[in-house]
């Protein structure tokens, strides 16, 4: 038979279990999605977001703040700013490369994957390409496009939904998928004419950028994984 100081240990010891499970919830659920299973690793992809804090990346001084972490996931909501890779892979400079991100748009939402890029403080990158994230907005150019190069005007996913963005670089040639379907196939011509606005827009080298577009823009991404190519 249970005495009442046993009951109450009993209790206790019960409380603090569920405490213990609760105060962990939010790492685990960042390590369930921001993680690599050995196929991946053995295949040589790497993390660039660890799910629990912005390490490794570096906004523009428009508005640091539309960048935060929750639950695991990279939230993009605010005023227009660029969120650069500034990690230690590849001293944060790609050339070839296979990257992938699970993202989830909402109504309005407007943002893109920027590659070959380089920090800025302020301002639309003036440096590489960018792959388009938008299903919904009132600008028509869709999800997977490559921005004013060879646009998609018809969303590959949903408003709501996560999907996995593909973009694949090797030499000349820009591949983007979505849950694995191709969107664009774009190789870059010898001497691409480009006004003078996108001179930027060239194959070359650089980094990763991430972009919050306005203030009625919300998209979330998790699971932001590359994969050197030779």
């Amino acid at each position: 038979m249970y005495t009442p100081h046993t009951i109450r240990l009993v209790n206790f010891m019960r409380l603090y279990g569920l405490i213990a499970v609760f105060a962990c919830m939010p790492i685990s659920m960042a390590a369930a999605h921001n993680t690599l299973s050995p196929v991946e690793k053995k295949a040589g992809w790497q993390l660039l977001f660890d799910g629990v804090s912005l390490t490794g990346w570096k906004a523009s001084e428009e508005s640091p703040s539309t960048f935060s972490v929750k639950d695991g996931e990279l939230v993009v909501f605010g005023p227009r700013s660029h969120l650069f890779y500034d990690g230690p892979l590849q001293k944060h400079d790609f050339r070839n490369f296979e990257l992938t991100l699970d993202v989830k748009t909402f109504p309005k939402a407007n943002s893109g994957v920027y590659f070959h890029t380089q920090w800025q403080a302020k301002g639309w990158p003036s440096k590489g390409y960018e792959v388009q994230v938008n299903n919904s907005h009132k600008d028509p150019k869709r999800t997977a496009g490559i921005y004013a190069i060879q646009d998609n005007y018809a969303a590959p996913a949903k408003d709501g939904e996560w999907f996995t963005l593909r973009i694949k670089v090797q030499g000349k040639r820009i591949e983007t998928f979505v849950n694995d379907r191709p969107v664009s196939d774009y190789t870059e011509e010898e001497r691409p004419e480009r006004p003078a606005a996108m001179a930027g827009r060239l194959i070359d080298h650089g980094t990763f950028a991430i972009q919050g577009h306005d203030p009625e823009s919300r998209v979330i991404y998790r699971n932001i994984k590359v994969r050197p190519l030779p």
